[in-house]
């Protein structure tokens, strides 16, 4: 799974738009106070975590870009 597909299955399980935020893909304006998220790090591998507070909090690193995005989804769905 891949970005685009993370948000077409989001989108279809009917998760609300301001609960996550996907780099690239869904960067709901304005942001919301509150969501997970799912980005590419500085070093390559990939987060999933939390933005709670103006605070961005990484949950977990991944290698890749398919084990975040499933990650993601599983936090959601």
């Amino acid at each position: 799974m891949d970005r685009r597909a993370l948000h077409a299955a989001l989108v279809e399980a009917r998760i609300p738009g301001g609960y996550y935020w996907i780099e690239g893909v869904h960067e709901p304006a304005p942001t919301p106070p509150d969501f997970l998220f799912v980005r590419r790090a500085a070093d390559g591998r990939w987060e999933t975590g939390a933005f709670e507070r103006g605070t961005y909090e990484v949950v977990a690193r991944h290698p890749d870009e398919a084990a975040a995005c499933a990650h993601l989804l599983s936090l959601l769905v």
